[in-house]
């Protein structure tokens, strides 16, 4: 060896720092070369030579012991991942960017099956450029992720173009050559696959190269490692969704649970108080009062016309109801439930079929199903107190209507008996009464009677069934008969449902004067049946018919109040407007007749007839009033003569 020769240290040392350096194959083989140009003897040329290919394994194994530790450090980031899970589109972002940069390759990308499309999708993508790749959807089996999925196993195709190993298709080859995809590793998603279990595959992880590529062992089983952990981010997420979805139900139910037992209780709590009022003696009036408390509003009750009975709370007072009321009462009744109309709610009190009333809150914009129960729980009750009302009203009306019969069928039996009888039932009868008749037609008359124990008038009053009408006396309050009869027949149709005929006597005081009264009574309606009229009227209202049908046959107080604007005329005049109107109907009407009998010029009897008209009304010559005139006129001569 020459002595500008190096020694076989330095070469070895120059191997050394390329190993440490991590240099290219290549550099280590030159220093060999360099060796053996720069004269070292064969012996030293062949040291060299076994450290080279020495120092170039100990770089392939710290190659690929980087390798392994820089994919142990991926998977133990991923599990890092997989522990704090949060969304589970980061972290399977996360895992194909790792695949794709642990194993070099130009993109990686990760299928799931879609259950309700029937196929599979692109879920996440890293390195790909084709929006037509991103976007594609696979049949179930096509493709090699078709395969990979239908075997459970991993595959690799150096060439997807010309590999037939698996079903090609129009949609997924086109999706491929435009992402310019040719070397592709794929590989399952299994869970459950411990154990040597094959596992339920999921999806597919991918890794692919725009160039040919054999994929090594050691790449394909670091996929399936980063896959195993995609699969567990899947379940995980799955888990979670499922869990935090069944917490959700959980919370629902439970508020659902506290909300029915709070209704519960707070039905119970109402039923406790109605039932406590009904026990305690309480009227519909305190069943509104606790009501509009437990609900914050004010109640109406009404009657099945809309007529408030009771009212609670503010604005319930002024509210008056009317025909409104009636139709959300009929509509309730309908529909058996409470109903809203306009910022009201109302509740069809029933018995039966039978409209007793109607329910009606104000003051609650809304109204939650538990609130609507117990406003209809009270609305049974309200029914029950009705009812109650209705059956003590029948038995004292029954002992009325008693009393009422024995009145009119043996009034001089036993007066002052009678008298008693009254007063212990609250009921004067030395007090003057109107006394009302009233029929209609014999389907209605049930009703009739029912409405006729209902009917208040002006006053107090009894009413009884007597002789196929029903009979009412009504305190007297100073209304006249004639009034009082058109009033009752108005309220008992509306009552009743049917037209209804009232006849109207009296006032009478006295068990006798109260019989006569009705004999009375029972004469006009005769007449009104005759005369085909309907409404009321009394004896007096009929005209000259009164007078053949009142019992005192009044004939003067006929007269005067058919004549009596003339005879006062007369009187004061000293005319003889009543000679001529008698003579005028005696000559039928007749001017030139009724001149010659007045012996007076005709223009004469026109102007005393005018002055008729002026005294009597413009319709004197009508049919009616003239046949009235007549027999007043004829009463009028008789009882002068």
């Amino acid at each position: 060896m020459s002595q500008d020769t190096l020694s076989p240290a330095v070469y070895l040392r120059r191997l050394l720092d390329l190993l440490s350096a991590d240099a290219p194959a290549e550099e280590f083989g030159a220093i060999a070369a360099e060796a053996r140009v720069g004269g070292v003897d064969e012996r030293d040329l062949a040291e060299i030579e076994g450290a080279t290919r020495t120092v170039l394994r100990m770089r392939g194994v710290l190659r690929q012991h980087r390798r392994r530790e820089a994919e142990l450090a991926a998977l133990f980031d991923t599990a890092s991942d997989l522990a704090g899970l949060r969304d589970l589109d980061a972290v399977l972002q996360s895992i194909v960017r790792r695949a794709r940069t642990l194993l070099g390759t130009a993109t990686a990308y990760l299928t799931l099956p879609d259950a309700a499309a029937g196929d599979t999708y692109m879920r996440v993508t890293d390195g790909s450029v084709s929006a037509l790749f991103q976007g594609l959807r696979l049949g179930l089996g096509d493709g090699l992720g078709g395969l990979v999925a239908q075997n459970a196993k991993p595959y690799v195709t150096p060439d997807y173009r010309t590999d037939h190993r698996f079903r090609h298709t129009r949609t997924i080859d086109a999706g491929v050559l435009d992402e310019g995809l040719v070397a592709i590793l794929g590989v399952p998603l299994l869970l459950g696959s411990g154990n040597g279990g094959g596992g339920e595959v999921i999806g597919v992880l991918f890794a692919a190269d725009r160039t040919p590529r054999a994929f090594s062992p050691d790449e394909v089983a670091l996929l399936c490692s980063l896959a195993a952990h995609a699969a567990i981010a899947i379940d995980t997420a799955e888990a979670i969704t499922e869990t935090q979805a069944a917490l959700a139900e959980l919370a629902a139910a439970n508020k659902v649970i506290q909300e029915h037992a709070a209704a519960m209780q707070r039905a119970a709590e109402a039923h406790d108080r109605l039932t406590d009022l009904v026990l305690r003696g309480g009227d519909v009036s305190d069943v509104a009062a606790a009501v509009g408390g437990l609900l914050g509003g004010a109640v109406t009750l009404h009657d099945p016309e809309g007529r408030p009975l009771t009212a609670v709370g503010p604005g319930g007072t002024a509210f008056a109801g009317g025909a409104a009321v009636a139709d959300a009462v009929e509509d309730s009744r309908a529909a058996g439930r409470t109903v809203r109309h306009d910022d009201r709610w109302t509740f069809a009190v029933l018995a039966g079929q039978e409209v007793l009333g109607g329910l009606v809150l104000h003051g609650r914009p809304d109204l939650d199903d538990a609130d609507k129960r117990l406003f209809e729980r009270a609305g049974v009750v309200t029914a029950l107190l009705l009812l109650q009302r209705r059956s003590i009203a029948e038995a004292e009306n029954r002992i009325r209507g008693e009393l009422i019969t024995d009145l009119l069928h043996a009034p001089d039996r036993d007066p002052a008996g009678l008298a008693e009888r009254g007063r212990r039932l609250g009921f004067d009868l030395d007090r003057p009464h109107l006394l009302l008749a009233a029929e209609t037609d014999a389907a209605s008359r049930q009703r009739l009677a029912a409405a006729g124990m209902r009917y208040r008038g002006g006053g107090e009053s009894i009413s009884a069934e007597h002789a196929g009408a029903v009979v009412v006396l009504l305190t007297d309050d100073g209304t006249p008969p004639g009034d009082a009869a058109r009033a009752a027949a108005a309220q008992l149709t509306q009552l009743a449902g049917a037209p209804v005929t009232v006849a109207a006597a009296g006032p009478a005081a006295g068990p006798q004067a109260l019989a006569a009264a009705h004999a009375e009574a029972a004469r006009c309606l005769r007449a009104l049946r005759v005369l085909g009229r309907t409404g009321g009227a009394c004896a007096a209202d009929l005209g000259f018919l009164g007078v053949l049908l009142g019992d005192e046959k009044d004939a003067e107080g006929f007269v005067t109040s058919v004549l009596g604007p003339l005879l006062r005329y007369d009187d004061r005049r000293g005319t003889a407007l009543v000679g001529t109107l008698e003579c005028y109907f005696g000559c039928g009407g007749s001017l030139t007749r009724a001149k010659d009998a007045l012996h007076v010029h005709v223009n004469t009897v026109v102007q005393r007839l005018d002055r008729i008209q002026t005294l009597l009304g413009p319709d004197w010559n009508s049919p009616e009033r003239a046949l009235e005139l007549q027999i007043a006129l004829r009463l009028h001569r008789l009882a002068g003569s």
